[in-house]
């Protein structure tokens, strides 16, 4: 008799253990890409972790440009980076002399397993490092598209998009929206456009493509964790003012970009 409660314990101990290595794994989803060219392609969306609302407000704020301009230091190298008093770098700092450095890319959360690795912040060809950097705008630029891109473009990694390319897009903001049908509305960017390297994501018009050079994704899923997305390649940003964050503008008059969406069992 006295072995029952121990196999109870053990039984409970096992139960916890699977729920943390789920936990742990993040959140996944797989879909279809449609109304584009490559339509058909194979979709994988693994998200590490949900962006909080204090980066949901840093987002909003990037796009209404009113983020507070950021106080340089040191006089002379106070605005671009550059000089001996670069963002109050002085005599002794790392960024003495250097001219155009770029800034320090935050680390990264481990991405769900995934048939091959990619550095998060700089997607490469898979099992290999080194792709190209770039894309995401002028910080200084004061335009909605390119302060937004610049604010993405800093955050961490909180995820990756794969298609079939020999790439996988950097998600930075993942934002989840419960409804009250028991379902949810997921705003994804990406810090690069999606189809950057292919030619499997040009629209047909008259649907005309944005000329962002990130991605805004919209997801609609049911009770059920089945719906679609709109966005992707289309579409321009808007501010949602009940939810307080960026959104695709428009949504139900976007094309469905990714259809079956579908989250996977066990997120």
């Amino acid at each position: 008799m006295p072995r029952v409660p121990q196999l109870l314990i053990l039984a409970i101990l096992a139960i916890g253990a699977v729920a943390g290595l789920q936990a742990q794994s993040g959140v996944r989803f797989t879909a279809t890409s449609s109304n584009v060219s490559g339509a058909g392609e194979p979709i994988k969306i693994n998200l590490t972790e949900w962006s909080p609302d204090s980066r949901r407000d840093d987002f909003v704020a990037a796009w209404t440009l009113t983020a507070p301009a950021a106080q340089g230091r040191g006089g002379r190298g106070a605005a671009g980076g550059a000089g001996r008093g670069a963002a109050g770098a002085g005599r002794g700092g790392a960024a003495r002399g250097t001219r155009g450095a770029p800034a320090t890319t935050p680390t990264a959360a481990d991405l769900p397993p995934d048939p091959d690795v990619v550095d998060p912040d700089n997607p490469a060809p898979r099992g290999g490092r080194g792709g190209a950097r770039g894309g995401g705008g002028n910080a200084s630029a004061q335009t909605p598209e390119s302060s937004l891109a610049a604010a993405i473009k800093k955050s961490p990694t909180v995820g990756i998009l794969w298609t079939s390319e020999n790439v996988g897009y950097s998600i930075k903001y993942a934002y989840r929206l419960p409804q009250p049908d028991g379902g949810e509305r997921i705003i994804l960017a990406t810090d690069r456009r999606i189809g950057a390297w292919s030619n499997l994501w040009t629209t047909s018009p008259p649907v005309a493509p944005t000329d962002y050079g990130f991605s805004i994704i919209e997801l609609h899923l049911n009770a059920k964790g089945e719906g679609e997305g709109r966005g992707v390649v289309t579409g321009k940003v808007a501010v949602d003012s009940v939810a307080k964050t960026i959104a695709l503008d428009a949504y139900t008059a976007q094309p469905v970009i990714l259809k079956a969406v579908k989250r996977q069992v066990g997120n």
